[in-house]
């Protein structure tokens, strides 16, 4: 398990403890070179997003298979009448 260090340079780490005596909760801690470890608000905001797009990027996919769909049955319907009048 990676261990987490707080960021400690310069105006930031005095933010960082300013914000640290207001509320425990506001403290932003980093991995070892990973990234960036999420707080839960964060998360929570990033998994609303996350949703959100698969959803629309769903829509999209669905919209697109109906389209494909009527143009098949339009060009089926079209060759029908093709065939029947020539016939």
């Amino acid at each position: 398990m990676a261990m987490r260090t707080v960021v400690s340079r310069g105006p930031l780490t005095r933010r960082l403890m300013e914000s640290t005596r207001r509320t425990a909760t506001s403290t932003r801690y980093f991995s070892d070179g990973t990234g960036r470890v999420l707080g839960e608000e964060e998360r929570a905001a990033e998994n609303v997003y996350i949703k959100k797009m698969e959803r629309e990027r769903m829509e999209k996919l669905k919209l697109k298979a109906e389209k494909e769909k009527a143009a098949a049955e339009k060009e089926k319907g079209e060759k029908k009448a093709e065939e029947s009048y020539k016939g």
